[in-house]
């Protein structure tokens, strides 16, 4: 190889840019192959190295997905390995996670202005290690009514994804493809970022901004203007929960005329419609959080924590305390 060829071979190797999935065990596979795909399809496509990637495990030897499929470790957290991104892939309940090694490790890669991104619930553990204050963010809808209660000072969004200087946060599965999409625009320009999205069938390319749900017309499978707009009232107003008259007014109809429309479209009353709201948020509280019962019921609406266990056990079967035990 000459001098020139040699010279070439360091520079290339200079603009490689390195990136390590640290996986938490249980993390979603879905969420990690919609990041890590893209980068392949981009070195592919380009015909150069552009990224190479590490698998980072926080012990061990391989890391276990949540649907049992393991992944081998080239690296851990008490390695050496340098990273110009760092990729935090979690599943689960990310309140549950509690291993200090970790969030100094991640402390530690903002010393040396290594991009964190954060798939699925992998914010929530940015969030522990104090990394997104002052950043925008946004996580698995699943997952934010607990990082709502944990972490109230961060501006957590409801996108798809959100880009802020060196922080990515996304709310994975099929939206990591969206962010990664970004990324590469950001690293190489919006022809090989088009072209990726071309290669994996994505022929609609979602911006950060968009919805991660379906609207409660497509959820519930109606389109009374009234009722979806009262339906969606109930999902913004869980801790201090409306009036049924107070969301017939902001609705602009009578309260018999929004029962009615409950009963014909969702076969149910109004009171009961949004107590299962308010008890389906609660659960995930109990799942994807360490709040006390008494929190989550006040978060939840209930004046006291013998009432909503009376109504946890009528809806579910089981009271909320052997809800806690049994995830």
């Amino acid at each position: 190889m000459s001098r020139n060829d040699q010279k070439m071979s360091k520079n290339d190797e200079a603009r490689v840019h390195r990136v390590g999935f640290l996986l938490i065990p249980g993390f979603a596979l879905m969420s990690y192959a919609s990041a890590v795909e893209p980068l392949r399809a981009a070195n592919v496509l380009s015909g150069r190295t552009l990224y190479r990637w590490r698998h980072v495990a926080i012990r061990g030897s391989d890391i276990p997905a949540s649907n049992g499929v393991r992944i081998p470790a080239d690296a851990t957290i008490g390695s050496a390995a340098r990273f110009d991104s760092i990729v935090v892939c979690v599943g689960g309940n990310p309140a549950a996670f509690s291993h200090p090694p970790t969030l100094a490790y991640l402390r530690r890669a903002t010393r040396y202005g290594i991009r964190l991104i954060g798939v699925s619930a992998g914010p929530f553990i940015l969030a522990q290690a104090g990394l997104l204050q002052g950043y925008r963010c946004t996580i698995h809808w699943e997952h934010m009514p607990a990082f709502r209660e944990t972490f109230p000072a961060l501006p957590l969004s409801r996108s798809l994804f959100e880009i802020d200087r060196d922080r990515f946060t996304c709310a994975g599965g099929i939206a990591a493809l969206d962010m990664m999409h970004a990324m590469i625009r950001i690293d190489h320009g919006a022809r090989l970022a088009s072209a990726v999205s071309d290669w994996f069938l994505q022929t609609e390319i979602r911006r950060g901004e968009a919805a991660q749900r379906l609207s409660p017309a497509e959820r519930f499978g109606v389109h009374h203007p009234k009722l979806v707009d009262a339906l969606s009232r109930m999902e913004k107003r869980i801790e201090r929960p409306l009036a049924p008259a107070e969301l017939a007014r902001l609705a602009g109809l009578s309260l018999r005329q929004l029962e009615r429309l409950f009963v014909r479209h969702l076969g149910t009353t109004i009171h009961r419609r949004y107590l299962l709201v308010r008890l389906e948020q609660a659960r995930v509280l109990l799942r994807q959080s360490t709040m006390a019962i008494g929190e989550v019921a006040l978060a939840t609406g209930f004046a006291t924590p013998m009432h909503f266990a009376r109504c946890y056990r009528r809806q579910f079967g089981l009271a909320p305390r052997e809800e806690r035990v049994a995830r």
